[in-house]
C-alpha cells in the first residue's frame, strides 16, 4: 500500500510502498497445465493473453523484464485489483508464466493458494460523514477534505453526535512508558490523532526509536488501538512529511472498495468509522474548538501528554455498505532443491495494484502499477526462471502475493497459513517497486541492521562494485510497509532492499530528481505506466544481485538469523532451537 523505497537523500524523498472479484475462462495455450478456473462468479471475464510463440532467456535480461512488466502493467489487466476480472486474469497469467518457464506448482498441485477476502464497498451516494461545531455541520467533502470507511461487516453503520477528543499520536506503548489514552474515557467518542509516532517529532529526546518509525506509527496500529479503547470513530490527521506521502495517496488508496481478510459478521474489533482528514481541515477543527494546533502537535511528542477534549465538535456518520466475500489467490511456484528439498529460500513480491477508480483530475481510471509492483513481480519471475536453469541445493519458492495494497493481506495470509513450515524456511527476499532510473553505486537496505542476510547482500553487492547503505528515511517506517514483514513477524529472516540513488550516471542529484518526479506524479496514480524509454540497466543489475544472494543462500547449509537484539530474534530461536 504499498511498501516502496523512494529514499533519494537523507532529507526527504521517501514514499510508502498497498478489491474486487471474478474468474477468468480457461485459455488454450502451451502452458494450459497452469490454467485453473477461479471460484468466484463473475458477470464478465478478462481473457488471459496467449503465450504462443513467447520465448525468454534463462539469463536475467532487459528484454525479459520489459516483456513481463509491460504485460502486467497493460490496460488489459485493468490495474490488477484482487479478485476483479483483471486481477484474476493477471494472477492466471503469472501462473501460466510460471508453468511456461518450468516452475513447479507450489500449493497442493496448484499454482494458487486461495486467499479468502472480504470486500466492503461504501455507497457514497447514500452515506455521510461530517463534523459539526455547536450543531452546525462543516460540510467536509469526501476525497477532498476527508476519506472515511468502515471495516465492520455490516450493511449499515451509524455514529451520532460523537464528541471529539485529541489523543496525540493515539499510542499505548508500555515498553516506552507511553499511554496517550491515560486518564481519558473515549468510549463512544471520536478520537483525533497524528500520524507517525512521538519519536519522529522529537528525535533527540530518546523516546521510541528516535527518528525511525516504530509499529506504533503505522495507521493500521492506530485504528486497532482506538477500537480497543472503545472509540466510535477514528480520525488520523494527514501530514505529508510524517506520513511520507501526499493527500493524493490517501484519496486514491482509501476510496472505493476496501479489502480485508474474510471474517464473519461481528468478528474483529473495529471502530464504527475510520478516516483520514486533510491537515488544513484538521487545523480548522482545532481553531473552531479554541485550540492551538501547532502547540498541541508539539505537546503530543512530549512525555506526559494528556488527551484534550475538542469542545463543541461532534462527529456523525451514516455509512451504507455492500459486503461480499471474495476469492483471491497467492501465486506460487517452486524449484525443487537437489540436495535439501525440504529447506526453502523464498522470494516475495505483490502482483496486485489498485485497479480502476474515478478521479476528478484525469480521465484515466486505470491504476496500472507498472513500477508498483509489476517490476517486482517481473523480477521474481525472472529470478525463478534463472533458478530453473540452475537448480540449487535447497528449494526456492517464488511467491507472488495478493492484496498488498489493501494492507499486506496476501502475505499476512501466507504467514498465518504457510505452505511450507516456517521453521524450514531459511530466509527470503522481498522486491517491491524498482525504479527504472539506471544503475546505482549503492544498495538501500530497509530496516538496516536487522538480520545476517545483510552479510550475504554486502558481499554480493561488493562483487558488483556497489556498497550498502541504510534507509536514510527510517521515519517513514518502510520496514513495516511491505510483504516481508508478514514473514518477519513469524520469525523468518527477510531482506527488503532495492537499488539506491547514487546513480552511476548523474549521482545522487539525478536519483533524487527521478524519485521526486515519481513521488509527485506517478506513485499510486494512473500515471504509473510502463514506457519503452525506461532505463532498465539498474533493474537488471538489481535482479541479478537478488538472484546472487538467493543462490548463495540456497547452495549453503547455513541458517541466517536475526541479529542479537532484534525484535524477531526470539521468534526465530524458538522456531529453530538447535
Amino acid at each position: 500500500m504499498k511498501n516502496l523505497i523512494l529514499v533519494a537523500t537523507v532529507s526527504s524523498l521517501a514514499l510508502a510502498a498497498c478489491q474486487q472479484s471474478a474468474p477468468v475462462e480457461e485459455t488454450e495455450t502451451e502452458t494450459s497445465a497452469a490454467t485453473e478456473a477461479a471460484a468466484a462468479p463473475a458477470e464478465r471475464v478478462v481473457e488471459v493473453p496467449s503465450m504462443d510463440g513467447v520465448s525468454t532467456s534463462s539469463e536475467i535480461t532487459d528484454a525479459d523484464l520489459r516483456y513481463r512488466i509491460s504485460t502486467l502493467a497493460d490496460d488489459h489487466f485493468e490495474g490488477r485489483a484482487p479478485a476483479t476480472p483483471g486481477g484474476v486474469a493477471a494472477s492466471q497469467w503469472i501462473a501460466d508464466e510460471m508453468a511456461r518457464i518450468g516452475l513447479q506448482p507450489g500449493y497442493e498441485g496448484s499454482y494458487f493458494q486461495p486467499v479468502p477476502l472480504l470486500e466492503v464497498t461504501l455507497d457514497t451516494d447514500n452515506s455521510s460523514f461530517d463534523i459539526a461545531f455547536e450543531g452546525e455541520p462543516l460540510g467536509l467533502a469526501m476525497s477532498q477534505d476527508v476519506v472515511y470507511w468502515t471495516k465492520r461487516n455490516a450493511d449499515e453503520v451509524t455514529v451520532e453526535d460523537s464528541e471529539l477528543v485529541f489523543v496525540g499520536y493515539g499510542v499505548v506503548a508500555p515498553e516506552y512508558g507511553w499511554n496517550d489514552y491515560a486518564g481519558v474515557d473515549v468510549e463512544g467518542k471520536t478520537v483525533v490523532m497524528l500520524v507517525n509516532d512521538p519519536g519522529y517529532a522529537n528525535p533527540d529526546a530518546g523516546i521510541f526509536n528516535g527518528n525511525a518509525m516504530t509499529y506504533y506509527g503505522r495507521w493500521t496500529y492506530k485504528y486497532e488501538e482506538a477500537a480497543r479503547q472503545g472509540a466510535a470513530g477514528v480520525i488520523v490527521i494527514h501530514q505529508t512529511e510524517p506520513a511520507s506521502y501526499g493527500w493524493n495517496v490517501v484519496s486514491g488508496s482509501w476510496t472505493g472498495a476496501q479489502l480485508d481478510l474474510a471474517r464473519a459478521p461481528g468478528e474483529g474489533t473495529f471502530a464504527s468509522v475510520e478516516s483520514w482528514i486533510s491537515e488544513s481541515s484538521a487545523q480548522r477543527l482545532f481553531e473552531l474548538s479554541g485550540l492551538d494546533f501547532d502547540a498541541l502537535t508539539a505537546a503530543a511528542a512530549q512525555p506526559g501528554f494528556e488527551a484534550v477534549e475538542m469542545t463543541g465538535l461532534t462527529a456523525s456518520a451514516s455509512l451504507r455498505n455492500s459486503a461480499r466475500t471474495l476469492d483471491s489467490r497467492n501465486v506460487v511456484g517452486v524449484v525443487e532443491g537437489t540436495e535439501r528439498p525440504d529447506e526453502f529460500v523464498i522470494y516475495t513480491a505483490h502482483w496486485d495494484h489498485i485497479g480502476m477508480r474515478q478521479r476528478f483530475d484525469t480521465d484515466d481510471q486505470i491504476y496500472n502499477g507498472a513500477v508498483d509492483n509489476a517490476t517486482g513481480t517481473a523480477a521474481i519471475l525472472e529470478i525463478g526462471e534463472a533458478f530453473v536453469a540452475n537448480p540449487p541445493e535447497r528449494s526456492v519458492m517464488i511467491l507472488a502475493v495478493t492484496a498488498e495494497e489493501s494492507g499486506l493481506l496476501g502475505s499476512a495470509y501466507y504467514g498465518a497459513n504457510p505452505i511450507q513450515p516456517l521453521s524450514q524456511t531459511v530466509g527470503g527476499l522481498n522486491i517491491d517497486a524498482i525504479l527504472p532510473m539506471g544503475r546505482s553505486n549503492d544498495v538501500v537496505v530497509v530496516g538496516y541492521g536487522a538480520s545476517e542476510l545483510e552479510d550475504i547482500l554486502t558481499v554480493q553487492a561488493e562483487a558488483q562494485g556497489r556498497y550498502i547503505v541504510p534507509d536514510p528515511n527510517p521515519e517513514a517506517g518502510y520496514f513495516y510497509r511491505s510483504d516481508h514483514i508478514s514473514l518477519a513477524k513469524q520469525g523468518v529472516p527477510m531482506l527488503y532492499a532495492d537499488g539506491g540513488f547514487d546513480l552511476r550516471d548523474g549521482g545522487t542529484e539525478a536519483g533524487a530528481a527521478f524519485a521526486a518526479e515519481y513521488r509527485a506524479r506517478r506513485y499510486h496514480a494512473p500515471a504509473d505506466e510502463y514506457s519503452d524509454d525506461w532505463n532498465m540497466e539498474g533493474m537488471v543489475e538489481d535482479a541479478q544481485l537478488f538472484f546472487n544472494v538467493g543462490t548463495e543462500l540456497a547452495n549453503s547449509a547455513t541458517w541466517p538469523n536475526w541479529y542479537e537484539g532484534n525484535e524477531f530474534r526470539a521468534l526465530r530461536d524458538a522456531q529453530r532451537p538447535d
